[in-house]
């Protein structure tokens, strides 16, 4: 079957472009690493026919997850590489269940293998058998193990099958004792979303300290340390929004790994001010004038974030003052 987006993540599996190589602007740049949107997430559903793997795929999918329905078990390590290394997804949740046959016995091996490119989780679900018989009688559908067996007899050699795979996971869900409302709502409450980081708007300002500390700032960030191109000649009446000027500061070592940490530090710490109930967050980046490196980095910085799922408004204030 092929994959199903879900609302909000209609956009096309894209991956980052690597950054040109500067060396015509400084002698000691080298290129940019590679590095996949921040803390991009993967749920694995998985579970017993009739326990409501379909239903919990459509929260997910409310929750801003880009969601697949019944993905091939062979081409689920090429789907994490690519939720991995997406500039548009960074939430997404798969449904893997018995269809799959023999290719069941790959999972345990394939699973370990993906939980070292990206962070997965592993969410079965179940219910009991009178339940599950109960379900199949409505929906009047046959159990993909039926055959001429009984339904009992397939729910029991499905228990069997799926043993293996239920002990790796992280949650287990037993969905007997929930109506469709109150799994959706216990689905919400253990699984964050993308639509949980759009509820905070996020400042990013550029400024010069020659010029004073913006008074409103909850987070400031000194880049003096960054290598000033105000002293060289050719970039002194530009702004860190050339593109001269960003690689000519991007080609150095420290500026990489600075853009890169300050990222983390930042994707760490959003969802504990979400969780505070804080709506906005005003981050400040200050150089000595505010017209070189604090730009460039509230710029790359911004990308970093917005390529994580949040909402992000950048000032440069100093720009138009003398340097």
């Amino acid at each position: 079957m092929p994959p199903k987006s879900g609302r909000g993540s209609r956009q096309p599996l894209v991956k980052h472009q690597a950054e040109p190589n500067p060396a015509n602007d400084a002698p000691n740049s080298r290129k940019r690493r590679k590095r996949p949107a921040p803390n991009a997430q993967l749920v694995i559903i998985t579970g017993l026919s009739g326990s409501g793997k379909g239903s919990v795929l459509k929260v997910f999918e409310d929750l801003g997850y880009y969601s697949v329905d019944n993905l091939p078990i062979g081409l689920i390590p090429k789907f994490a590489e690519l939720t991995r290394d997406s500039s548009s997804i960074r939430f997404a949740a798969l449904v893997v269940d018995i269809r799959e046959g023999l290719s069941l016995k790959r999972f345990p091996s394939i699973y370990a293998r993906i939980r070292r490119e990206i962070p997965t989780s592993l969410l079965f679900l179940e219910a009991d058998d009178e339940t599950i018989t109960r379900r199949f009688s409505e929906t009047r559908r046959p159990h993909p193990l039926g055959n001429e067996q009984s339904i009992a007899k397939s729910i029991s050699l499905e228990r069997q099958l799926l043993a293996p795979i239920r002990r790796l996971a992280d949650l287990t869900v037993n969905t007997s004792k929930f109506t469709v409302h109150e799994l959706r709502d216990f689905i919400k409450e253990k699984f964050r979303g993308a639509k949980e980081e759009s509820k905070i708007m996020i400042y990013l300002t550029s400024f010069g300290y020659r010029h004073g500390i913006p008074t409103d700032s909850d987070l400031v960030f000194d880049v003096r340390f960054l290598p000033n191109p105000n002293y060289i000649p050719r970039f002194k009446k530009l702004t860190g929004r050339h593109p001269s000027v960003a690689r000519y500061i991007r080609s150095f070592p420290q500026t990489i790994e600075f853009i890169d940490r300050i990222s983390e530090l930042l994707v760490y710490l959003l969802p504990h001010y979400i969780r505070e109930g804080k709506s906005y967050l005003t981050i400040a980046f200050g150089c000595t004038g505010g017209h070189h490196r604090s730009v460039m980095i509230t710029d790359q910085i911004r990308k970093h974030l917005s390529d994580a799922g949040y909402r992000v408004k950048v000032t440069h204030r100093d720009l138009s003052k003398p340097v």
